[in-house]
């Protein structure tokens, strides 16, 4: 493996899964979210601007709630979330304030991201917390999001913000070592894959499905996720979070992990939303000259040629 390409970034996504801030899905560990805001703070000491998509609130909320699991029922889910961001939030704004560090909260739908303006306007608050260098703290707004305005995961909405803030990578901490070429809990033969490359499609056909019980993701969505981050030029690591000092060693160019080096030119920021957000109701059907139009030559569609 390469050079971490988290050495000579400077604007990072960072996204800590449901398994390294929760005591297995009981509630939030306060020594985990203790230890991700001092490697954090490391990361801003070296002039680095971070973003944190976290997961965790609904976790708490169970706990909070005093429900012995996970409720299956949509209105009970957006209340256990509701209940659980207070905590979250408050877990990590003093974890940070250790650190001399302001935490924003912001919580995000589809919808904000699929409507233009909305997404300006996140898109240009976001570039003022960093310049104040404020932390920002992303998750799903999950207390209204229904099947229809969803992101899905936080693999997805850590990708989604790489896009909108024109970040230089994403990292996505989960608590697997990386990508392998199978999974190795049941083919031994499975190699670890240190470096390949963003959308390479060979990488969708290796990843699995969810292996914990605590998250929503598996590491098809986490291989998605860095095909999505490479259309704004964010290269992707993924790496174990349970790696000692994973972040400030990741800055320090280490090589851990799995690197999805972005390799594709990026796509001009209105057609990467166009791309990420908008939902396609109905189907457009066009000649083979317009489709060669579309794909080889990189043109655009006049009405007055359908």
């Amino acid at each position: 493996m390469s050079v971490s390409v988290i050495a000579s970034a400077r604007r990072l996504v960072v996204k800590v899964g449901s398994s390294l801030v929760t005591n297995d899905g009981r509630g939030l560990d306060h020594e985990r979210l203790a230890l991700w805001s001092a490697q954090i703070a490391k990361l801003v000491a070296l002039n680095k601007e971070i973003v944190l998509v976290s997961s965790g609130a609904i976790a708490e909320g169970i706990k909070r709630l005093g429900w012995a699991k996970r409720p299956k029922a949509l209105n009970e889910l957006q209340a256990a979330a509701a209940v659980g961001q207070m905590g979250l939030i408050e877990a990590y704004e003093r974890s940070f304030r250790v650190h001399d560090l302001a935490t924003a909260q912001i919580l995000l739908t589809h919808a904000d991201l699929a409507d233009r303006e909305r997404y300006l306007n996140a898109r240009s608050t976001l570039r003022t917390l960093l310049a104040l260098k404020v932390i920002p703290i992303i998750n799903e707004n999950d207390t209204v999001t229904t099947d229809e305005i969803k992101v899905g995961d936080n693999d997805t909405l850590g990708a989604l913000v790489a896009n909108l803030i024109e970040a230089d990578a994403l990292i996505i901490l989960t608590d697997q070592p990386g990508l392998y070429t199978a999974d190795p809990r049941k083919n031994p033969q499975a190699e670890f894959v240190h470096d390949a490359v963003a959308g390479d499609p060979k990488l969708e056909d290796m990843a699995g499905g969810a292996g914990s019980n605590v998250g929503t993701g598996g590491m098809l969505t986490k291989i998605l996720a860095a095909k999505r981050a490479a259309r704004s030029g964010a290269h992707t690591v993924i790496v174990s979070g349970r790696e000692p000092d994973v972040l400030a060693r990741l800055a320090a160019g280490e090589a851990l992990g799995s690197q999805l080096v972005a390799a594709q030119a990026p796509m001009a920021a209105r057609r990467q939303w166009l791309a990420d957000h908008l939902q396609v109701v109905g189907k457009l059907v066009l000649d083979a000259g317009a489709a060669h139009a579309l794909k080889a030559q990189g043109k655009s569609l006049l009405p007055i040629g359908v």
